[in-house]
């Protein structure tokens, strides 16, 4: 065994104290994990003249190009500390923040290409008219615009369905129906802040374009209950209220409401929430709707059953048959469970026509996670022929809040299956030409830029470096004589020996096999190291 061991490589799939050296499996030929390099030069005295060095140099700063910096005179006047949190609404996403929305984000792209949706994508910055329709929706006030330098009124996109529907208007008959696409883009809204709200998020869209029929909605819940499963989420954690705009029409058609004034209704309605009884009362009749009206309306509203909904306005009606068509579809996809007739439910955007749903935790301590529907008239908004279709928007707030609430967020420690650390400055090329193998084959490679200590690895190959392909991870402490190996030979699995065999040739020296019964180890296992770093130039 080298007294002054100097290249170190680690595979943090399968972590031990850094006095087991490398293992090399005969019988599967998989690559060692650690690996040991030494050459005659002396790692300390090198240590020594690079502390020396550095001490002569204290005062000069280098930056990470290697370019030296002056420190400025000293008369040159403070600069003030700017503000360093993110502006109010927004966030950071450091490295583990990073992590956990990339997993979410992953699930949202999985699940859509699960369904054959096509991936799309659209400015955040758009025209201000394309989001503003109808006056007195939330949305035209919580818009994020601004007159740019060419005198255009442009905004950050509020929500993404009007981008859809502008670029289904732009490539007009050069795409085929039905179309089926999806989208992950961030959102603003100037909005009051709440938990699960902010002024930024992230949206995943999904939409159907060209289909009529309820059976594009029930797809689209379909999608969503699948989602949920995927990251653990079950029916009696969430639900689905649903309603139709249409049952809305037939009531206020009863008492001769103009068409013009059905918006502004849902838009009321959508409040019933987060405002007392009396307050949308009060703004029901300011937009001229009887007492009467009134009072017939908020009584179908409060109708929680289809069966009840059936007595009071009847069969015929498209509402009902609507309702009844996606309720036996959701039979066939196995989500009935999930789903609710809720006649409250209208969503408060003008632009949705017919069937409108809504997810929701059963606990009732989060706003809404997810929420759409049918919008066949929307496209005409814009000067577009009007095509059926519908959709959905999820956000990625609520979400995270209840994976939260739930205990399901996923343990995921930084993705990295190999360290390379040069323990001696004439072996950094050498550690390079490792990494740069290993990357060759596909591995993550954390090459250690600087020397470090031989104990410096061992306190680095920990869980925060040692999280597999497969979502697990070993540390030094859960391993155990006799089962390590096992654990090694199953979890890791690495492709670079043959690539060493060619470039060391006869430089590997077998030192031994570490086949003590008294340390419960495999003796097809053995560790080698390798004498030379010039076998590197050798081979290459």
């Amino acid at each position: 065994m080298p007294a002054n061991p100097s290249l170190l490589i680690l595979n943090p799939g399968i972590t031990f104290p850094l006095r087991h050296f490398s293992f090399c499996c005969r019988r599967t030929r998989t690559l060692t994990t650690l690996a040991l390099l030494r050459t005659s030069s002396s790692s300390s005295s090198s240590s020594s003249s690079s502390y020396a060095t550095a001490k002569s140099n204290e005062n000069v700063r280098f930056g990470r190009t290697g370019s030296i910096s002056i420190p400025p005179p000293s008369t040159v006047d403070v600069v003030k500390k700017i503000d360093v949190n993110p502006p109010k609404g927004t966030r950071d996403f450091p490295p583990d923040e990073m992590r956990l929305r990339n997993w979410l984000f992953h699930n949202f792209r999985q699940v859509s290409q699960m369904f054959a949706f096509e991936e799309v994508d659209f400015p955040v910055l758009e025209s201000e008219a394309l989001f503003i329709r109808k006056a007195g929706e939330e949305i035209r006030d919580q818009l994020y615009c601004f007159e740019d330098r060419g005198n255009r009124r442009v905004a950050l996109r509020p929500e993404l369905t009007p981008s859809l529907a502008r670029l289904v208007i732009q490539k007009g008959k050069s795409v085929s129906l039905p179309l089926k696409w999806f989208a992950v883009g961030q959102c603003w809204r100037y909005e009051r802040m709440t938990r699960g709200r902010r002024r930024e998020h992230y949206q995943w869209n999904m939409d159907i374009i060209g289909v009529p029929d309820v059976t594009a909605e029930a797809e689209l819940i379909s999608s969503i209950v699948t989602f949920f499963k995927r990251i653990g989420i079950t029916a009696s954690d969430v639900g689905f209220k649903i309603s139709s705009r249409k049952v809305l029409q037939e009531v206020l058609q009863c008492y001769s409401i103009p068409d013009n004034l059905f918006g502004k209704v849902c838009i009321i309605i959508d409040k019933m929430e987060k405002i007392p009884i009396d307050e949308i009362k009060k703004e029901l009749r300011s937009v001229e709707l009887s007492d009467e009206a009134i009072e017939e309306l908020l009584q179908v509203l409060s109708i929680k059953s289809l069966t009840k909904l059936e007595e009071k306005l009847g069969a015929a009606g498209e509402a009902v048959a609507d309702l009844k068509r996606l309720f036996s579809l959701a039979e066939k996809f196995g989500y009935s469970e999930w789903i609710q007739f809720d006649a409250s439910v209208v969503r408060g955007l003008a632009y949705y026509t017919g069937t409108v749903f809504e997810g929701f935790d059963r606990e009732g301590k989060l706003r809404a996670i997810c929420g759409g529907g049918r919008y066949d008239r929307l496209l005409s908004t814009f000067g577009g022929d009007d095509i059926p279709a519908c959709g959905f928007g999820f956000g990625d707030a609520v979400i995270i809040e209840l994976l939260k609430e739930k205990g399901l967020i996923p343990e995921m420690g930084e993705q990295v299956e190999n360290i390379v650390c040069h323990l001696d400055p004439d072996l950094q090329d050498a550690a390079a030409a490792v990494a740069t193998i290993l990357r060759g084959k596909g591995q993550s490679v954390d090459l250690v830029l600087e020397n470090k200590p031989l104990k410096w690895g061992n306190q680095e190959c920990n869980p925060r470096h040692a999280t597999t392909r497969n979502g697990g991870y070993n540390s030094v402490s859960h391993f155990k004589k006799g089962k390590w190996l096992k654990d090694f030979a199953t979890r890791v699995r690495t492709m670079v020996e043959d690539e060493m065999e060619k470039i060391a040739g006869d430089k590997v020296k077998d030192k031994g096999s570490w086949g003590d019964k008294d340390k419960g180890l495999d003796p097809c296992f053995s560790y080698s190291f390798f004498e030379e770093a010039s076998f590197f130039d050798n081979g290459r």
